[in-house]
């Protein structure tokens, strides 16, 4: 079999602090099937620094590249730069505020060996401590998200898929959605491979959180109007078996689970409420910056 060729898009807005070390964890991939033609960072309207560093790296790594827009227009219109460029069989897009696992782009991608199969993503793990509402917030909320992916494939903060994409709605808020919507939508199936692990970091502030879930249950109620998608989460039956499994899972956490529910509900009033009431679409929002210190070392 054949070695299966990659292009990496990041897409940033301020992301000095992390950007160097996700393109050191890139550049240090262990990889046997997989190659790697370009890392190919969008950066969008930066001004911390972000785009010196990319440079500094790209006069040590000529397979990275950096494409910069003078305004920030939103993530979406980011990952349509990076897919008008990106020329190899499959493209991956990953969150500039992530760190990944030593082999998860060799997981990530090896897959596509099934010639079915048009889109994969990893696995989410936080690194935020488990403690405090907002902590145990943020892991319930990822474990839950990795319950559900495993029956229901649900792909987010980093997803390879074949290059079949040439564009996303630029006003959508649920990139990744957006995504699977397209490749399902040419008769291609999806597949979580929960041992290609992605390590982020959620917000530390409850406030921060709140807005978070918000901006992304008015992205995917955007999603289903203008795409027709619906995203596991919507399935409210899933949902309930999924808050089962995970009482189930950690039952001393029942007080956090119940609150993260309740909190879950909120935000999707809210997103109803700014796409409906206040006709606001979020698809360029503002920056969680309590999640953005990783320190998970490489």
């Amino acid at each position: 079999m054949g070695n299966i060729h990659c292009t990496i898009g990041i897409i940033v807005y301020n992301e000095a602090e992390n950007i160097g070390r996700l393109l050191q964890a890139l550049e240090q991939q262990e990889l046997e099937q997989v190659v790697i033609d370009r890392i190919i960072v969008v950066s969008s309207a930066c001004h911390d620094g972000t785009d010196d560093i990319v440079r500094e790296k790209m006069n040590h790594n000529e397979r990275i590249e950096l494409i910069t827009e003078a305004e920030r227009h939103g993530k979406s219109a980011a990952i349509n730069k990076f897919l008008a460029v990106a020329k190899s069989e499959i493209l991956i897009i990953e969150s500039g505020d992530t760190i990944p696992a030593k082999d998860t782009i060799e997981k990530l991608v090896s897959v596509f060996a099934d010639e079915k199969l048009g889109a994969s993503g990893g696995r989410p793990v936080p690194e935020n401590k488990r403690s405090g509402i907002v902590g145990h917030l943020v892991h319930i909320l990822w474990e839950m998200h990795h319950l559900m992916a495993l029956e229901s494939p649900k792909l987010g903060e980093m997803i390879a898929f074949r290059n079949l994409v040439k564009s996303i709605p630029s006003h959508s808020a649920v990139d990744e959605a957006s995504i699977e919507a397209i490749i399902l939508d040419q008769g291609y199936k999806l597949v979580y491979v929960s041992d290609a692990v992605v390590y982020n970091k959620g917000p530390e502030k409850l406030d921060e959180y709140i807005s978070q879930r918000r901006r992304i249950a008015s992205g995917h109620l955007w999603l289903r109007e203008n795409q027709r998608y619906e995203v596991a989460s919507q399935d409210s039956g899933l949902l309930f078996r999924i808050m089962k499994k995970q009482f189930e899972h950690k039952p001393g956490e029942w007080f956090y689970l119940i609150l993260a529910m309740k909190i879950e509900i909120l935000c999707r009033f809210l997103g109803w409420w700014d796409l409906k009431i206040l006709k606001k679409n979020p698809f360029k929002w503002d920056i969680a910056a309590s999640s953005k210190n990783i320190k998970r070392e490489i």
